[in-house]
């Protein structure tokens, strides 16, 4: 099997308020900050990914910032 020649672009949610300024330290991320049908508010981390290892250092970066992840979503 071939490996793709473009990473993978993730949706990840995360409960809480992330500010732009976390974006140098989430790899370029897109943040994008909405609420959910009970009205918390939810970050929304929009990207390329380079592979599953960078993604699992993302997701550990997330718990060690005490961040409640809700979701990840391939698109």
């Amino acid at each position: 099997m071939d490996a793709p020649t473009t990473p993978p672009v993730y949706c990840i949610s995360v409960h809480g308020r992330l500010d732009e300024a976390w974006g140098k330290w989430l790899s370029g991320l897109t943040i994008q900050i909405a609420e959910d049908e009970h009205g918390s508010c939810v970050t929304k981390l929009t990207g390329a990914i380079a592979d599953q290892a960078a993604l699992r250092g993302l997701l550990n970066q997330l718990w060690d910032w005490n961040l409640t992840l809700i979701a990840v979503r391939r698109l």
